[in-house]
């Protein structure tokens, strides 16, 4: 965006690639400063350096952590530096995107997802979102008049192989959003889901059978085209404007239209 509209910080879970990614650098455009939690080996650190230099150059704060989003400990060690630091969080985008790609049902017990790995996919994309807006409000590092943000899929209501335990994240975090819609009223905080349509990036390549994912969406889209990171980041952006304070509790669809047709 060309005209900066807004202030404060976002907080993004997963701000080194994709929607975080894209997210970060839209916000930072439209004039905020960005809190970045990423979990990055020392092969993809060059790409959240320049990440962080793109929102520098834009005049604004970056503040990034290479940490398991998911653990409480790192969790606490993110807060006490923003405290430390007199940082509050104006936007949280949860764009965490791990968890197991293992079918329910295998002719093995070691091919088919144990309840570890069931349960740390649950933990990870989508009760992680509560755990981090629980200590945000308890510490009052969340703004009054905030927004919360987090990816699903259409995947929270359909079906894919080898999805099932992501499919039962993204149908969690968007019974979470209700949830965080209705008791996160009185802060005047909104909270809301985006639904993204089919969209190449790391997460979406590492799903078995993505070429065909990703040939099935061209073909049904009435835009002929994926869904971008930056289509999502711009709709993100929009919403976190003062006047769509009252757009909350919503699966939001940004898909071109992609979702509706069968």
């Amino acid at each position: 965006m060309d005209k900066q509209f807004l202030d404060g910080a976002a907080l993004i879970l997963g701000a080194s690639s994709g929607f975080g990614e894209a997210a970060a650098l839209e916000l930072s455009a439209s004039g905020m400063d960005i809190i970045g939690v990423h979990l990055d080996r020392k092969g993809t650190l060059p790409n959240v350096e320049r990440i962080v230099a793109e929102i520098e150059k834009k005049g604004r704060r970056a503040l990034f952590f290479n940490v398991n989003a998911a653990s409480a400990e790192k969790r606490n060690e993110v807060l006490d530096t923003l405290e430390a630091e007199q940082m509050t969080v104006r936007v949280l985008l949860h764009s965490l995107a791990f968890g197991s790609l293992k079918p329910l049902i295998a002719e093995t017990e070691r091919k088919a997802i144990s309840q570890s790995q069931m349960e740390m996919t649950l933990d990870v994309m989508a009760n992680s979102l509560v755990y981090w807006t629980q200590d945000l409000l308890r510490r009052q590092l969340f703004d009054r008049g905030g927004r919360i943000f987090c990816l699903t899929s259409a995947g929270g209501s359909r079906v894919w192989p080898s999805y099932g335990a992501v499919s039962a994240a993204k149908a969690a975090i968007e019974c979470h959003v209700r949830q965080l819609a209705l008791e996160l009223g009185p802060y005047e905080i909104s909270v809301n889901s985006i639904r993204a349509g089919v969209t190449d990036t790391p997460a979406l390549r590492k799903i078995p059978g993505n070429e065909e994912m990703i040939r099935m969406a061209k073909g049904k889209n009435p835009w002929g085209r994926l869904t971008t990171p930056e289509d999502v980041a711009g709709v993100i952006a929009l919403l976190s404007h003062e006047k769509a304070n009252f757009v909350t509790g919503n699966v939001i669809g940004v898909d071109g239209g992609e979702f509706i047709v069968d």
